[in-house]
């Protein structure tokens, strides 16, 4: 039995920069998006005999802030829906290489 090293590295390569990019383009995504004065506030879960992850009062605070660093943008409003936009498309391209790699793993080659 032998190892075909050359194929392994290929393959090793490939995976660390599709997770590369797909990490990438999420994080800038969520960077156009808090630029654009859409700050995502997500509400905490609760699980059944344990703990909430945030209070009411964590989330209102969270959401005021939110609120408050979306009306001291800088940006017209053009430029906010212009990284509005750019966000879009990053979450669009962080779809697609986790699509891509799904089609690769079931269809192959």
């Amino acid at each position: 039995m032998s190892i075909d090293w050359g194929a392994f590295v290929s393959v090793f390569v490939a995976a660390l920069l599709g997770a590369g990019a797909t990490v990438l383009f999420y994080a800038l995504g969520l960077r156009m998006l808090v630029r654009a004065g859409r700050v995502p506030v997500v509400t905490p879960v609760e699980f059944t005999d344990a703990i909430t992850v945030l209070s009411e009062k964590e989330i209102r605070r969270a959401a005021k802030q939110a609120e408050k660093a979306a009306r001291k943008s800088p940006l017209s409003e053009r430029q906010k829906a212009f990284a509005f936009a750019c966000a879009i498309g990053c979450f669009i391209l962080c779809g697609a290489a986790v699509f891509g790699g799904i089609l690769l793993i079931v269809v192959g080659h």
